[in-house]
């Protein structure tokens, strides 16, 4: 058996037969290749073999092995083998037919809002079940996404994964591990820190890329990436994109808040951001007022005068009167399916959670930022460059805020109310734009009329 992996005519490692080079990265070539005793079809991963002698990255090539072989769910790549030829490892893993959602994008360009969406949630399946299992995968992208032909997403690649309740992690501290453009700015300064809101980042800034065709921050270098990613600098989506919905932009541009703390605290809000639909059980019909319809919610608030009102509405109506002012503060409001309640604040539901949570930018100033010469990354800032009274985030700011609403245990499904293949995104209803037309009519008719009946007036004069 050839030990030698970086010579082309490898035939064989172990028990598998290799047919031929599928793609080639950072941590070794990916091969096509036929399991001897049962026939299977597989794709092996084989380290380069002058980067076997670096224990760090051998530990990290088996990590891999390890966190997706505990990986059991249709929208991650499994794991399936770990083992050496000669002194070289290899990772066998589930063969996936199809591309790269990288490679489709840089083929085909951007996505329709529809699809993207659709793809995009199916990889937030796989991220949530992730983060059920305690692992973060700190390197969300559109390269470590695998799209199949039938428009199934995968996720790959998960040699940076970290374990939160183990020892196991192979970062230094003050290093950031990831891609420059992805990652989230609080990973630039210390990957060790990251948690699933870093995914959270990484997975908007993965979708704004899909629906945009364009890098975020592109044309950046990972100084510059950082320091516009500490200051919310992102060129808005639907700036580039005008036939893009608000939501979708907002749901983005939230996702990719410098502060951790305002971006979806799960992948199942940061889905229920992006469909502005509840991923949760309804009311029955004996719960929802004996069968009334399912779009009619009941509102509380107080008026001028500090009187309580309760109110109800379907969510067209109610999203209407929160934009124009008739309920007051909305971030006051308390909404519920039922009229006995419980009533709960508006950013608790995906319906108009919108009105009230928008992207928050850290406090900072912008610092002249020196660069580690060691790691090549943004040191930390100095003590001077925060604003009088504040202080540097921590990593203790940086763990995970509380859910809006208690989590449900239900990993096999994280969204079994939405049909995202049939789905039609549409911007949120708004009659301003009327305003505005009626106005230019008056004033064409005004003119009109000047035009016809002032000479005849002077002439009769």
């Amino acid at each position: 058996m050839p030990t030698d992996t970086s010579r082309s005519d490898l035939q064989s490692v172990g028990n598998y037969d290799l047919i031929d080079k599928v793609a080639e990265g950072g941590m070794g070539a990916v091969y096509r290749a036929k399991k001897r005793d049962t026939g299977d079809i597989v794709a092996i991963k084989i380290m380069p073999a002058h980067m076997a002698g670096n224990a760090v990255l051998v530990k990290r090539f088996e990590q891999e092995f390890r966190a997706a072989s505990r990986l059991d769910h249709p929208n991650i790549v499994r794991a399936l083998d770990f083992g050496q030829a000669g002194h070289v490892p290899y990772l066998v893993m589930e063969f996936v037919e199809g591309e790269s959602l990288g490679q489709k994008l840089a083929r085909d360009g951007r996505m329709s809002e529809t699809e993207a969406i659709r793809i995009v949630a199916q990889t937030a399946q796989g991220l949530h079940r992730a983060h059920k299992m305690g692992m973060i995968h700190r390197d969300v992208k559109p390269d470590n996404v695998m799209v199949t032909p039938d428009g199934t997403a995968k996720l790959a690649d998960l040699g940076l994964v970290k374990e939160v309740d183990t020892d196991l992690n192979l970062t230094r501290t003050g290093r950031g591990l990831g891609t420059p453009h992805f990652m989230a700015p609080e990973q630039f300064r210390n990957a060790k820190n990251a948690d699933l809101r870093c995914d959270i980042y990484a997975l908007g800034a993965t979708l704004y890329m899909m629906v945009t065709g364009e890098l975020p921050f592109k044309s950046s270098g990972p100084l510059d990436a950082w320091m516009k990613k500490m200051h919310n600098e992102l060129t808005p989506a639907r700036k580039l994109v005008p036939s893009l919905s608000d939501r979708i932009d907002w749901a983005i541009r939230r996702a990719m808040s410098a502060d951790p703390n305002a971006r979806p605290s799960s992948c199942r809000e940061f889905v229920e951001d992006l469909t502005g639909k509840s991923t949760r059980r309804l009311p029955s019909a004996e719960d929802n007022n004996f069968g009334a319809s399912p779009d009619l919610w009941y509102l509380v608030y107080k008026d001028e005068v500090g009187t309580t009102h309760t109110v109800k509405g379907t969510i067209a109506a109610i999203r209407k009167s929160l934009r124009e002012g008739l309920l007051g503060d909305a971030s006051n409001v308390r909404a519920s399916r039922t009229k006995t309640g419980a009533f709960e604040n508006l950013r608790s539901y995906p319906e108009f959670r919108d009105l009230v949570v928008g992207p928050a930018p850290l406090t900072v100033q912008r610092p002249a930022t020196p660069i580690s010469p060691a790691q090549g990354m943004p040191a930390a800032p100095p003590a001077d460059s925060f604003p009088s009274g504040a202080s540097e985030p921590s990593a203790e700011s940086y763990r995970p805020a509380p859910p809006s609403r208690p989590e449900e245990d239900d990993d096999e499904l994280l969204m079994p109310h939405i049909d995202l293949q049939t789905q039609r995104m549409s911007r949120p209803e708004s009659s301003e734009w009327l305003k505005w037309v009626a106005l230019l009519l008056i004033a064409i008719l005004t003119a009109v009329v000047a035009f016809y009946l002032l000479p005849t007036e002077i002439v009769r004069k």
